[in-house]
């Protein structure tokens, strides 16, 4: 199958299939006597796969990291849970600053008095936990 094919399957774009080549998140794929890729399903399955980790938070880097414990076949379970524990961390921390956005713009609004119609202390209260979570 032709890149265009792979990706109207995948639905994604074509670049989008270069870029997971390049990446190495794809294998290559053979040629054809007129130089064209040729991409078997097992393409599209793979670019679904990516899809799907993305939309869970896993990054590019850790996607190839599972497809090549994957492929390799050298992965243990413990491997792969310790992939899936590194990615519930960055979860846990993103809802935890996300959390104290939340807190500070609250806090903001409600206990604000400032004259400015969208008040400087918002800002300050945000910087201030930003600051904080830098300084660990």
């Amino acid at each position: 199958m032709r890149i265009g094919q792979v990706a109207a399957n995948a639905e994604v774009n074509v670049q989008t299939v270069r870029l997971y080549e390049r990446l190495g998140l794809l294998k290559k794929p053979g040629r054809r006597a007129s130089g064209y890729r040729d991409y078997t399903d097992e393409a599209v399955m793979f670019i679904r796969f990516i899809r799907q980790a993305k939309s869970l938070g896993f990054t590019l880097n850790e996607i190839k990291s599972l497809i090549d414990m994957r492929e390799k076949g050298s992965h243990t379970i413990a491997d792969m849970r310790r992939v899936a524990r590194a990615r519930l961390g960055a979860i846990d921390e993103k809802i935890r600053q996300l959390q104290a956005m939340r807190e500070a713009i609250q806090r903001g609004l409600n206990e604000c008095g400032c004259p400015e119609q969208f008040p400087a202390c918002v800002f300050v209260q945000l910087f201030e936990k930003n600051e904080a979570q830098l300084v660990r």
